[in-house]
C-alpha cells in the first residue's frame, strides 16, 4: 500500500480522498492556493504546500510543480480527484516519470479517451455500440457545416476534450450552426486548452446512464452497478442514482457488458465511467468515457457497499481488484444531489459569499469541502456539497432525501437547495419517468411558489427594521420595533409599510397593522411568536412554524421549500426609477467575451448585447427595456468585477 499521497485537488473531492486515506493510515498533503490558505482540505491534511495565486493556471493547473512538490516531500502516490489535473495525460506521465503513482489510469488511456473524436473510433473498433456522428481532424467551418447535413438536425456540437457541458451546444436548424461553432470553440478553448469540436446526432429525450468500471494491472475488469444522471440543466448532472431505475435485469448486463469492453479496449487501470445514452426503445449508445473517480461516485459506494477510493489506493499499489464480477452485490437505492451556489431563478447563475450557517441531517451522508464560515469564491466551481441518500427501495431513498434536504439548513448565500426538493418531489421524477429534458419540461412546476412562502415573507416584515447600528434584527423585533417605527404615535396602533427584497431580487410590499406580536394583514389578523430562532405565526387558524437566521441587515427562513433570505428594500424609489438597470451588470467576477452592439445602437428588449464568462461558462447579458447604447465601459477581453456595469443604457419610450 502506498505511505504517502498527495491531492492534486481541492475541495470536497479532496475531503473525500483524505478521509479513506486518515482510515487506511496513509499520510496526506494537501495542494492549496492563497484563497484556499483555510480551506478544510488544509485543514485535514497532514501537511499541505502553497501552489500560488486564486487563479487555477497559477495554482491547481501547475502540473509540473506539483509534482517537484511531491518528490521534495516524500509522496509515493498522486491522486488527482477530478477536474483539474484528472484526466491530463501529461501531468499522467510526470508523475510515473519521476517515480511517483499517479493513482489513476495510464497517460496512454488518457490520451485515447481525453478526445472524444478518438474514442470513437475505438469504441467502433471495439463494437460498442455508437450514434451517427463526425469526430475528425479537418476542424473548418466548412467540413462541419458537410457533415452537419449527413448527419441530420437536430445534432449535438460537443467539445472533442473535456465535458460537464462546456463546449457543448444544441443545433436545431442549419442557420444556428455557425453561431454554435463559434461559442462552443471559445468555452471549450477557454475549460480545457483544446478548441477541437466533433459532431453527433442529437437525441430529443434520452436518458443518461452510466457504468462504474474498476480494472487492475493482473488482467481483472469489472462494473459496479449502473447509475442514472438524466436529470441535467445546462448538460450538467444535478440529481444522480444508482442503480437506475427501470431497467431489465438483461439491459444492465447488456450495458455493464459493453463497459467492461470498452474499458479492456484500451488496457484500462483504476476507476473510470462509460457512459451512455438510452433511448426510449432500450437501444443505448456510448457517449464518453471518464478516466477518473466521478463526482457521483458516492451513490454507487452505497449500493455496493464498497470505498471505490480504497479500491483506487489497492489498484495503484499494483493489487489486485477487492472482488471478482459475480462477488459485486447490489442491494437498496441511493440517490445524491448537487448543492451549489447558484440562482436557479436567474437562470442558474452561480453565487458567491460566506455560509453563516449549514448544517444537513446525520441521516444523510454529506459529502463538502465547506462548513459554516467558509466562502464560496468565483475562482472555482460553485459547488457546496453533495448530499445523498439511501434505502432499502427507490421510494425510502427518495423519502428519505425529501425530508432531509427539508430539515437541511443553508443561509448566507442564494443555493439550489429548494429546487432539488423540487425535482426529487416531483410526480415525474417520483414515478422515474425519466430524461434529459425534464427540467425543461416541467420548468414551470419545479420554480412554482406556494402560499407558505407569502405568510413567511408577512412574518419577516413583522421581524425585520431599520435598526441601531448595534441592534441585531431579531432583537429588535422581539421588542416590537419594525421598519417605520419612528412615526408611530403612542398608545395608537400604527400603520407600517414594509419593502422587502428575496435572495432573488424580487420585490414584496407588506402594510401591517398593529404592533407586535399582534398584526392585521390586509383584514385578516395574525399573531406571531418568536422563541430563540423559531418564528412562528398564526393565520385564519392556521399555524405555521419555521427556524430562522439574523443576519445583521438580513433574515433567513427556513421553508418546507427551501430557504428564503429577505432584506429592507433601500431607496425604493432609486430604484423603480432604474428598474431593470442590475440586468445590465456583472453578475460575478469574470471577462467580457465579445460585444454585440455599438455605442448609439437603438435596441429591444431581450436583445443580447454583450457575452461575459465566468466559472468557465458564457453568460449572455442583454436588454431590460428598449433604449439607446450610450457608453460601452469594457472591450473584448476585460477583467470586470461583480456589479461592474456592462452597458449603459438610456430608455426609449416603446411605440404605441
Amino acid at each position: 500500500m502506498l505511505t504517502k499521497v498527495l491531492i492534486a485537488n481541492r475541495g470536497e473531492i479532496a475531503c473525500r480522498v483524505i478521509k479513506t486515506c486518515q482510515q487506511l493510515g496513509v499520510a496526506t498533503v494537501a495542494v492549496y492556493s492563497d484563497v484556499d490558505r483555510g480551506a478544510q482540505h488544509v485543514l485535514m491534511a497532514d501537511e499541505a504546500l502553497l501552489l500560488g495565486p486564486a487563479a487555477a493556471t497559477e495554482s491547481y493547473l501547475k502540473g509540473d510543480e506539483i509534482i517537484e512538490l511531491a518528490k521534495r516531500h516524500g509522496v509515493d502516490g498522486i491522486h488527482p480527484g477530478y477536474g483539474f489535473l484528472s484526466e491530463n495525460p501529461e501531468f499522467a506521465q510526470g508523475c510515473e516519470q519521476a517515480g511517483i503513482q499517479f493513482i489513476g489510469p495510464t497517460a496512454d488511456a488518457i490520451q485515447k479517451m481525453g478526445s472524444k473524436s478518438a474514442a470513437k473510433v475505438i469504441m467502433e473498433q471495439a463494437g460498442v455500440p455508437m450514434l451517427p456522428g463526425y469526430h475528425g481532424d479537418d476542424q473548418s467551418d466548412a467540413k462541419l457545416t458537410e457533415e452537419a447535413e449527413k448527419i441530420g438536425y437536430p445534432l449535438l456540437v460537443k467539445a472533442a476534450y473535456g465535458g460537464g457541458g462546456k463546449g457543448m451546444r444544441i443545433v436545431e436548424q442549419a442557420s444556428e450552426l455557425s453561431a454554435a461553432l463559434a461559442t462552443a470553440r471559445r468555452e471549450a478553448a477557454s475549460a480545457f486548452g483544446n478548441d477541437q469540436l466533433l459532431l453527433e446526432r442529437y437525441l430529443a429525450a434520452p436518458r443518461h446512464v452510466e457504468v462504474q468500471v474498476f480494472a487492475d494491472t493482473h488482467g481483472n475488469c469489472v462494473y459496479l452497478s449502473d447509475r442514472d444522471c438524466s436529470v441535467q440543466r445546462r448538460h450538467q448532472k444535478v440529481v444522480e442514482e444508482a442503480p437506475a431505475p427501470g431497467l431489465s435485469d438483461a439491459l444492465r448486463v447488456e450495458m455493464g457488458t459493453a463497459a467492461v469492453k470498452a474499458a479492456q479496449a484500451i488496457h484500462y487501470r483504476g476507476a473510470g465511467t462509460v457512459e451512455f445514452l438510452l433511448d426510449p426503445q432500450g437501444r443505448f449508445y456510448f457517449m464518453e468515457m471518464n478516466t477518473r473517480l466521478q463526482v457521483e461516485h458516492p451513490v454507487t459506494e452505497l449500493v455496493t457497499g464498497q470505498d471505490l477510493v480504497h479500491w483506487q489506493l489497492k489498484v495503484a499499489s499494483g493489487e489486485p481488484l477487492p472482488l471478482t464480477q459475480e462477488q459485486i452485490e447490489v442491494k437498496g437505492h441511493s440517490v445524491e444531489v448537487r448543492l451549489y451556489a447558484e440562482d436557479p431563478e436567474r437562470d442558474f447563475l452561480p453565487a458567491t459569499g460566506t455560509l453563516t450557517q449549514f448544517e444537513v441531517p446525520d441521516n444523510l451522508r454529506l459529502d463538502t469541502g465547506v462548513m459554516a464560515g467558509d466562502a464560496i469564491s468565483s475562482h472555482y466551481d460553485p459547488m457546496i456539497a453533495k448530499i445523498i441518500s439511501f434505502g432499502s427501495d427507490r421510494n425510502q431513498a427518495l423519502s428519505r432525501l425529501s425530508q432531509g434536504l427539508t430539515q437541511t439548513r443553508l443561509a448566507g448565500l442564494t443555493s439550489n437547495l429548494a429546487f432539488l426538493r423540487a425535482i426529487i418531489d416531483h410526480g415525474d421524477f417520483r414515478n422515474a419517468v425519466l430524461d434529459t429534458g425534464f427540467i425543461e419540461r416541467n420548468r414551470e412546476a419545479l420554480f412554482a411558489k406556494d402560499d407558505e412562502r407569502q405568510l413567511a415573507v408577512i412574518a419577516a416584515a413583522a421581524l425585520l427594521s431599520r435598526p441601531k447600528p448595534s441592534d441585531s434584527l431579531l432583537s429588535l423585533a422581539a421588542h416590537g420595533l419594525n421598519t417605520e417605527t419612528q412615526g408611530f404615535r403612542l398608545n395608537q396602533p400604527p400603520q407600517t409599510k414594509h419593502h422587502l427584497e428575496d435572495e432573488h431580487g424580487e420585490q414584496y410590499q407588506i402594510a401591517l397593522q398593529g404592533r407586535w406580536p399582534h398584526f392585521t394583514y390586509q383584514g385578516h389578523g395574525i399573531t406571531l411568536n418568536l422563541i430563540e430562532d423559531r418564528i412562528s405565526i398564526e393565520h385564519d387558524g392556521h399555524l405555521r412554524h419555521w427556524h430562522c437566521q439574523d443576519q445583521g441587515d438580513s433574515l433567513t427562513l427556513f421553508l418546507r421549500h427551501g430557504p428564503l433570505t429577505l432584506s429592507p428594500v433601500k431607496h425604493l424609489g432609486q430604484q423603480a426609477e432604474g428598474g431593470g438597470m442590475d440586468e445590465l451588470k456583472a453578475p460575478m467576477n469574470g471577462t467580457v467575451v465579445s460585444l454585440l452592439c455599438q455605442v448609439d445602437d437603438v435596441v429591444d428588449a431581450g436583445q443580447a448585447l454583450l457575452v461575459m464568462e465566468a466559472m468557465k461558462m458564457e453568460y449572455t447579458i442583454s436588454a431590460p427595456f428598449k433604449g439607446k447604447v450610450t457608453a460601452l465601459p469594457y472591450a473584448g477581453g476585460a477583467q470586470v468585477n461583480d456589479g461592474a456595469e456592462l452597458v449603459a443604457l438610456e430608455a426609449l419610450a416603446e411605440e404605441a
